[in-house]
């Protein structure tokens, strides 16, 4: 019979805790990203294109990152914490740069092809990196759990895909080819962003990392040809910008930072799998997009695959 650790037994409570509202945050965070598929779609009806509207999207996300980035500084200092080292900084910014930059561009590329549904299905596809990628890169064990979870989930996701692959167009590649680029970026950055936000907590490295992100997308902007008269914009334009900055990039970028402190990038992909679910949902609601039978029945497998990792592994935990 195995001795009992003390330590352990009395630690569990408060892993469960953390674990539990891990998984709470990285459920919040995934359903509010799903909405700006359909910010996005309803933007571009307004004929924006989409350096100028993530451009936008970054310009009016970028002040809330400051001022919360400038609190966080200021506590430090006041506690004689030690801040970010330069190097530290740089690196988060370029994680912030490759996961809220790149994903994002070539996110809102892709759905200038296809639509809001099929874009968020192609672009689920990463807690799949995030499971290869970090098995063979950062050493993450892959459970079996984990394994099981996600082939229930993508079963479901294959059942939408070859629904709505049958009803698009010729474009249909060239806007699947975007999406795809932007899961495999997302996948990395949610990897990459594990360690960076470990080592320097949530709100500080969301704070650098979107920075980062907001820099590299006026920098394209700028490059592209555009000018900064542009970017000032009214009426249903401005509040699809106001919109998709806060409700879609700032809420969810420090709920997914929270839930990457408490849980691992591989539980936090996976429980994003939810995501698609809101986004049909919302996109039958207020784009008119169909949803069939077989989208009704691949959704439910995604619930069902998504509930299972979630309450079988606090399950697990309970009974140690």
């Amino acid at each position: 019979m195995r001795p009992i650790d003390a330590e352990a037994v009395a630690a569990a409570p408060a892993i469960r805790k953390s674990d539990s509202v891990g998984y709470l945050l990285a459920a919040t965070g995934a359903i509010l990203f799903s909405i700006k598929a359909i910010i996005v779609k309803l933007a571009y009806g307004l004929s924006v294109d989409p350096e100028t509207l993530l451009a936008l999207r970054m310009g009016f996300s970028l002040p809330f990152y400051l001022g919360i980035g400038f609190h966080a500084v200021a506590g430090r200092r006041y506690k004689l914490a030690a801040l970010p080292s330069a190097r530290a900084t740089v690196r988060a910014m370029l994680i912030g740069a490759l996961g809220m930059w790149v994903a994002s561009y070539t996110d809102f590329l892709g759905l200038q092809y296809i639509t809001a549904q099929f874009e968020r299905l192609i672009l689920l596809t990463y807690p799949m990196f995030v499971v290869i990628f970090g098995a063979l890169f950062f050493r993450q064990p892959v459970t079996k759990r984990a394994l099981i979870a996600l082939a229930i989930s993508y079963a479901g996701l294959t059942l939408i895909f070859g629904e709505n692959f049958t009803l698009e167009g010729h474009n249909v590649a060239i806007g699947a080819g975007w999406v795809l680029i932007a899961a495999i970026t997302f996948a990395l950055y949610q990897l990459l962003a594990k360690t960076a936000i470990d080592d320097m907590g949530p709100k500080m490295f969301t704070c650098i990392g979107m920075t980062g992100a907001s820099i590299a997308a006026f920098i394209e902007f700028f490059l592209s040809g555009h000018s900064a008269s542009q970017l000032l914009v009214t009426g249903q334009l401005l509040f699809y910008s106001v919109l998709v900055a806060v409700g879609a990039t700032v809420l969810p970028t420090f709920f997914m930072s929270a839930a990457l402190h408490r849980i691992s990038a591989s539980a936090n992909a996976t429980i994003g799998v939810l995501s698609p679910v809101s986004t049909i949902i919302l996109a039958a609601i207020i784009l008119g997009e169909r949803m069939s039978v077989m989208e009704v029945t691949g959704t439910l497998l995604v619930i069902g695959g998504v509930g299972w990792f979630t309450f079988a592994g606090r399950s697990k935990s309970l009974a140690r």
